[in-house]
């Protein structure tokens, strides 16, 4: 009788491990999982400026006579970080209605303008008020975000005023991790709510590069692939289990076995 409760107690054991191996249980924390059928996109140059959004915050600087008194900003005696927000502007934000509350205009609809079509519009709406207004703009929250290992490693990488590519933002994040898979990085783009754009890219050789300018959008996704470390997550899931049969059979040994 006592071996038979001791077998049974080996299958319940053996039928919990069991359930804890599934590829779910040893892979947790993986993300954007995709269907087989689920269309794949073919890489694209964006060929779009990039729009305006509500909660955006835009860097602005405003000046007379076409900009004139921005030559020689750099030569400002000011401190450093005083100078700096100089060059760059003060910032706003673009409101949930996508409107924007500026001096001297109040509130104006800015959303779904380029950088280039705001500036020209703000200089328009000024130019009642300024000599010849000069209007710069930057979108300073611009940014993408990157994770790695499995979805245990995320970054948020912010794009410059400049264009950001893939190669760039993957240095920025910290590199390729030992158990990341160069060759198989996935690009998401696109309301994650509907129905993203999915690309894969290969970075492990130079010739898979050749041709190709990834330059990445604001908002975009990267998702490394990484291997499996199936051996260490069973033996991490199993321990418990162990530790606990271990404890059963020395229980065992000591007051029921003759």
């Amino acid at each position: 009788m006592q071996s038979r409760h001791y077998t049974y107690l080996l299958i319940v054991l053996a039928a919990l491990s069991l359930s804890l191996s599934s590829c779910r249980s040893l892979r947790p924390s993986e993300m954007f999982i995709i269907e087989d059928d689920y269309p794949l996109a073919e890489f694209e140059p964006s060929e779009k400026e990039y729009e305006i959004k509500p909660f955006d915050k835009l860097a602005l600087r405003i000046t007379t006579n076409d900009g004139f008194s921005l030559i020689g900003l750099g030569n400002s005696q000011q401190s450093g970080g005083n100078n700096q927000e100089r060059q760059r502007g003060l910032q706003y934000l673009v409101e949930y209605d996508g409107q924007i509350k500026l001096p001297t205009l109040g509130r104006v609809s800015i959303t779904g303008k380029t950088i280039r079509e705001a500036e020209k519009y703000l200089e328009e709406m000024y130019s009642e008020y300024y000599q010849q207004p000069f209007v710069l703009i930057e979108v300073t929250n611009r940014k993408v975000i990157i994770f790695k290992d499995g979805g245990t490693k995320g970054s948020v990488i912010t794009i410059p005023s400049e264009n950001l590519t893939l190669v760039e933002a993957l240095a920025q994040s910290g590199g390729i991790t030992e158990i990341s898979k160069s060759y198989q990085i996935k690009l998401i783009r696109g309301d994650l709510t509907g129905e993203p754009k999915v690309y894969y890219y290969n970075i492990s050789h130079l010739k898979e590069l050749q041709g190709s300018n990834i330059l990445l959008e604001a908002n975009d996704i990267i998702y490394i692939e990484s291997k499996p470390k199936y051996l260490n997550r069973v033996l991490t899931e199993i321990s418990p289990y162990i530790t606990l049969l271990t404890m059963g059979l020395t229980v065992y040994g000591i007051f029921i076995a003759p």
